[in-house]
């Protein structure tokens, strides 16, 4: 018998009033942190 330990994440961007904003399925480390912090700026406008 094999075992698999799969780990597949998924990343939400939740703005202050608690609404879901975007959201990443499937996410690889290398270079996401990146993704994720220019969202954030196109969101608030910074």
């Amino acid at each position: 018998m094999t075992t698999l330990n799969i780990i597949v994440r998924t990343i939400f961007l939740i703005d202050p009033d608690g609404k879901i904003r975007k959201i990443w399925p499937k996410v690889k480390v290398k270079g996401h942190a990146a993704e994720v912090l220019e969202a954030l700026k196109e969101m608030t406008g910074n």
